[in-house]
């Protein structure tokens, strides 16, 4: 049987007769949505500009930028590691009470983060900041599933893409002017700012959801974090510390005792952190790989595009604004996602957009091939429509294959699996390329990247086939149909 549910500690008078008007009026779900979302974007858009700002962070703390590469590394993969513990802790503890301590935390650390003194805090307070900042992620679209019922979440994750998508976008195009104008501190400085009104926003209208009275799983929380943590320290490593395999074969190994140990956990506590039944659901399993197939493609070929322009001849600002027509794209459809998840099912709108995703990559690699800069950009806007298409009902598929009461957990393993993919894909294509400067390396990166796409749009025609209902029969798994 289930746990039995925590009372849940009533709001302060007058948050409950905002959160009274607003539903009177019909607003609470959006307002829910538009504060889950604006915590999101605060946390992720500085991800952008300090991409651009590597160089003049690098002379001011005269560092190799191969050190503070881990500027944007480090959080990546560490923040990662967390997802699982966080969206946990949400369906344990209350997901607007981690939303609101996480984002709090993120926010102070933020703005500590404009005053480092050297590469090494720069590193270790904006990895800090990543980590804390990761609870707005699982946290916000459980959040979002608590107010929306099943049939209407899919057009709510269109919004939810829109904004992971819009936060980058808005850093790459305004990332350049500001860090010229003010240098790189600014940008944390920003981020707190805006991280300050989002959060008092969140206080005050977000809803807590149910919580559970069950021991949390420190065990398999802590052979998890070791297992990720390996693995995503093993990708980075091939990417960062050059020819010398010792230690991404270490990191490997750890990782693989990490996860080891806790598939060994999982099957002895009686709360699991990530329960392993759910992988037998084939809806949840297919949904995490098509996302994370999905990812690599996508952000590995994002991070090889810009090499091809330089290529040929363009300035780095030039190729910033081409490679925004990729995000504009995918900023735009996301919405379009949402409504055509309702039209088609998940598991057609998944299908449909990862297919558009992989043309638009074959059809960039074909016009690396040809050194066709059209051919290229048509290929760049295909794929930032096929990921925005796609990625609401991958979101919202994961939302089916669990119970309500492990949104949580679900989310945080649907965003586990796409960050997962994407540092994979980084990696793999980074590989493939090589460091050649020609057509022919280009075009073989990209070749990678629509392999891996198709895999997606195999996986996609699983989702939505099954769900686990851990608790149908006195805690016995019985896998049922989805409904679309």
């Amino acid at each position: 049987m289930p746990p039995s549910p925590l009372p849940i500690d009533p709001p302060a008078p007058w948050r409950q007769r905002l959160v009274d008007r607003l539903e009177e009026r019909g607003q609470f779900r959006t307002v829910t949505l538009v504060t889950a979302l604006a915590g999101m974007f605060a946390t992720t858009f500085p991800v952008t500009i300090l991409t651009i700002s590597l160089a003049p962070i690098a002379e001011e703390f005269d560092a190799p930028e191969t050190t503070i590469a881990w500027v944007i590394s480090a959080p990546m993969l560490l923040s990662a590691v967390f997802f699982p513990l966080l969206g946990k802790l949400g369906d344990l503890r209350g997901h607007r009470q981690i939303f609101l301590i996480g984002f709090g935390f993120a926010t102070l650390v933020a703005g500590l983060t404009a005053l480092a003194w050297d590469a090494y805090s720069l590193i270790g307070l904006r990895t800090l900041a990543a980590i804390l900042g990761g609870a707005t992620q699982p946290t916000s679209m459980a959040l979002i599933f608590s107010v929306y019922p099943p049939e209407q979440r899919v057009r709510a994750m269109g919004w939810w893409s829109m904004t992971g998508a819009a936060a980058p976008a808005l850093g790459l195009a305004l990332g350049g002017p500001l860090v010229e104008l003010f240098g790189w501190r600014v940008v944390f400085g920003l981020q707190a700012a805006i991280s300050l009104v989002a959060l008092a926003l969140a206080f005050a209208v977000l809803r807590e959801t149910p919580r559970k009275n069950v021991r949390f799983d420190f065990a398999g929380s802590l052979a998890l974090a070791l297992g990720i943590g390996g693995f995503m320290f093993a990708l980075g490593s091939l990417r960062l510390l050059g020819g010398d395999p010792t230690i991404p074969i270490a990191a490997a190994i750890l990782g693989a005792c990490g996860i080891l140990a806790f598939v060994a956990i999982e099957k002895r506590v009686a709360e699991p952190l990530l329960p392993l039944a759910f992988f037998r659901a084939r809806n949840f399993t297919a949904t995490l790989l098509t996302n994370a197939t999905t990812s690599a493609g996508y952000m590995g070929s994002f991070v090889i595009a810009p090499f091809f322009l330089f290529h040929l001849g363009f300035s780095a600002t030039a190729a910033s604004f081409l490679i925004l027509m990729r995000t504009g794209a995918l900023t735009i459809a996301s919405p379009m996602g949402g409504t055509l998840g309702e039209r088609l099912g998940e598991r057609g709108a998944s299908i449909t957009g990862c297919a558009v995703m992989t043309v638009g990559l074959g059809l960039a690699g074909w016009g690396i091939s040809l050194e066709h800069l059209v051919l290229f950009m048509i290929g760049l806007i295909l794929q930032g429509l096929g990921h925005g298409w796609s990625q609401p009902s991958i979101t919202a598929a994961i939302s089916r294959s669990v119970d309500e009461s492990d949104l949580g957990i679900a989310a945080a393993s649907n965003r586990l699996f796409g960050q997962g993919g994407a540092a994979f894909g980084i990696t793999l294509l980074t590989l493939a390329y090589g460091g050649e400067e020609t057509p022919e390396a280009f075009a073989t990166a990209f070749l990678v990247g629509t392999a891996l796409s198709a895999v997606s749009v195999v996986t996609a025609l699983w989702i939505g086939t099954s769900r686990l209902d851990l608790h149908a029969t006195d805690g016995a798994p019985v896998a049922q149909a989805a409904r679309q």
